[in-house]
């Protein structure tokens, strides 16, 4: 697996994170059977939030007696000063930590919303305190928007962020490169997902993957192809979707990681031709 530095954090990452979701609903015995294959192919990533269903309470009891070897992630979608700090609590008390090496603003929709972050009894308030108390060491953003993500970076010297690097955001909506490029100039942390999404399930077509809300890509040759793509642009870690299936696709794609070439970049950008950006 190889490891790349995320931003001024200066942590070692793996190019694969473990995402929460991954073990949601899974038995305690069958999460920490997921755990201890991400770690014995050399993912330290995990990201996991309490909006992830039951996933903090089976990644905390997973991570027992490995916590010191793995960077761990977490969210809160709460925007006020007193909620974040019930929420970094509980969360704290779930994972069976002292601390988040990164806790992140999750899935920030607008700019008002950021306005209530930022304000008099703002969640930001938690997340500096927090940080002066050493229960969280980093301070991340997530969102699907590129406004947010710019407006967000110029109001605050963010340590990292989640945002979606996929080749069909990139190529039919020219969206993922000028957040990169503002993240990498400020020095963060930048973790890519929805790299292997495909588009808004159709219309009555059943749900194969029941924890995605998207359609995943889970032709093998398509989707190495697309999370190659991601692997290939300035980011540090990638973060598959939730199911164990395609999180074990991702891997195997890593572990013989190379860039992607132009003739195969070509072919993704026909094979996005007609397909709906879930953003």
């Amino acid at each position: 697996m190889e490891y790349r530095r995320f931003g001024k954090t200066g942590l070692d990452v793996s190019i694969i994170g473990f995402g929460g979701i991954v073990v949601m609903s899974a038995t305690q015995e069958d999460a920490n059977r997921a755990v201890a294959m991400a770690i014995d192919r050399g993912v330290n990533y995990f990201d996991v939030a309490p909006g992830y269903g039951d996933a903090e309470e089976r990644l905390g009891p997973a991570l027992d007696g490995l916590r010191d070897g793995v960077v761990l992630a977490c969210k809160t979608a709460e925007r006020t000063s007193e909620a974040a700090e019930e929420s970094l609590h509980r969360s704290l008390k779930r994972l069976r930590t002292d601390h988040f090496d990164i806790f992140q603003f999750h899935g920030v929709p607008d700019c008002a919303t950021l306005d209530v972050i930022f304000g008099a009894d703002g969640a930001m308030k938690t997340f500096i305190k927090a940080r002066e108390e050493g229960l969280i060491r980093n301070i991340g953003i997530t969102t699907h928007t590129p406004e947010v993500a710019l407006d967000a970076m110029n109001r605050f010297d963010f340590d990292s962020i989640l945002f979606p690097i996929n080749f069909s955001y990139w190529y039919n909506k020219g969206v993922g490169l000028q957040v990169l490029e503002e993240a990498a100039r400020k020095g963060m942390g930048r973790a890519a997902m929805k790299s292997m999404a495909l588009q808004p399930w159709p219309e009555h077509e059943e749900h194969k993957w029941n924890k995605c809300w998207y359609m995943p890509n889970d032709d093998p040759e398509l989707a190495a192809l697309a999370l190659r793509f991601t692997l290939s642009q300035d980011i540090n870690v990638a973060m598959p979707p939730g199911h164990v299936e395609l999180f074990e696709m991702a891997l195997d794609v890593a572990e013989k990681f190379k860039p992607i070439e132009q003739d195969e970049i070509e072919r993704l950008k026909q094979a996005a031709v007609g397909l709906e950006p879930i953003f």
